[in-house]
């Protein structure tokens, strides 16, 4: 093709995507069995960046879409990350690893059959958000209050008697709430 002839304008197509698309057809994914993975970065998690004690972290999802025993679409949702969290002990950033998984059934409508050992996921004209689905099970997989593994070396953790009476550094008994005895007796 000779480009010295002719039109010499700019070519206008349509934008491309950028990234994999994020809502997906459940239904037809289902019928393929398509598998899908997806890798999300934290801080972009609005619902897990409050959780975090620094906004680093890669979350790692994979999605396995089928048919399900009761017609509808579903999909093994599994994520894998290390979630940079905060330590409610000692107030210490630590590396929290998540690794989890469950089964989703998608359906148009709220109703859950109760029997079910899967999830639903209410879909938007048949289409999921994976990066929902992916923040979800994260935030399932999270603990309430987050603590390190080691309590008696965690940063700056109040220490731990072992013996059965608290005792302070002259070797006698300590009485945390003595100072309360004298208070009342002053009303």
């Amino acid at each position: 093709m000779n480009f010295d002839r002719g039109w010499h304008g700019p070519y206008y197509t349509r934008p491309m995507a950028a990234g994999s698309p994020d809502l997906v057809d459940c239904t037809r994914l289902a019928e393929e069995k398509a598998v899908l993975r997806r890798d999300y970065e934290l801080k972009e998690l609005p619902r897990i960046r409050d959780l975090l004690a620094e906004p680093t972290g890669v979350l790692h999802a994979s999605f396995a879409f089928a048919k399900q025993p009761t017609g509808l679409p579903g999909a093994k949702v599994e994520i894998e990350a290390m979630a940079p969290l905060l330590c409610q002990r000692c107030l210490q950033g630590f590396g929290y690893r998540v690794q989890a998984g469950s089964d989703v059934e998608f359906s148009a409508s709220a109703s859950a059959d109760p029997e079910s050992e899967r999830e639903f996921y209410v879909t938007q004209d048949g289409q999921a958000s994976l990066k929902d689905l992916a923040e979800e099970e994260l935030l399932l997989a999270l603990p309430i209050a987050p603590a390190c593994d080691a309590p008696l070396t965690c940063g700056n953790a109040p220490g731990y008697v072992t013996g059965d009476e608290d005792v302070d550094e002259g070797g006698g008994k300590r009485r945390p709430f003595s100072v309360l005895q004298d208070l009342l007796k002053k009303t």
